[in-house]
């Protein structure tokens, strides 16, 4: 039987002046899942959207393979631009579980549906680094479980810490997103936030 797919939404803000962002998403099925990825590529304007469509096609393309997979390919895609930060999760439907893996400073954090066995809000941590300059010596991705009415919620660095307390996790992904993007941007950066409720 076919799992119904994860609702989702970004929003998103490119900084004053710049006529396109430097943060990009992707969500795509798999066999598995889908897969769902946020690049942000180094400062911003054309090169810096460069750096991220590279890395958002790079995924998109190998997204069959495992995460840390992507992430080497997308590292191998970026050598020749000024590099991104880059956030890959899977859920994989069968086994209700969210895969992650992220290099470089990306927020993410899964707000809990209701259910009581789990935090209401669970960060997902990413290593340090720069995809297309210096990937971490190990990649090991992080694995949780999923429930239904889970809310991941990834956001770039224009957007400030302390947005996660901020969402109810009865919200519409559109709205979250829109929300965050809203309330927390910094200014001065692009900023993106992408939101996908698991049902």
């Amino acid at each position: 039987m076919t799992q119904p797919a994860p609702h989702w939404a970004v929003a998103q803000l490119p900084l004053a002046g710049e006529p396109e962002a430097g943060d990009q998403c992707l969500v795509k099925a798999t066999p598995s899942g889908v897969l769902i990825v946020v690049a942000d590529g180094l400062g911003h304007g054309s090169e810096a959207a460069q750096a991220a469509h590279t890395a958002i096609t790079t995924a998109d393309g190998s997204s069959h393979e495992p995460l840390p997979a992507i992430m080497q390919r997308c590292h191998a895609a970026l050598l020749q631009t000024r590099g991104a930060v880059v956030a890959l999760a899977s859920a994989e439907t069968a086994s209700r579980t969210l895969v992650w893996l992220g290099v470089g400073n990306i927020l993410a954090v899964l707000v809990r549906g209701g259910h009581r066995r789990a935090p209401a809000r669970e960060w997902l941590t990413c290593r340090s680094g720069t995809v297309g300059y210096r990937l971490p010596a190990v990649l090991r991705p992080f694995a949780t479980s999923l429930h239904p009415g889970d809310l991941l919620v990834l956001a770039t660095d224009g957007i400030r810490d302390g947005f996660a307390e901020d969402i109810d996790p009865a919200w519409e992904p559109q709205h979250a997103a829109n929300h965050v993007l809203s309330r927390w941007a910094r200014g001065g950066d692009d900023a993106l936030v992408l939101a996908v409720r698991f049902p």
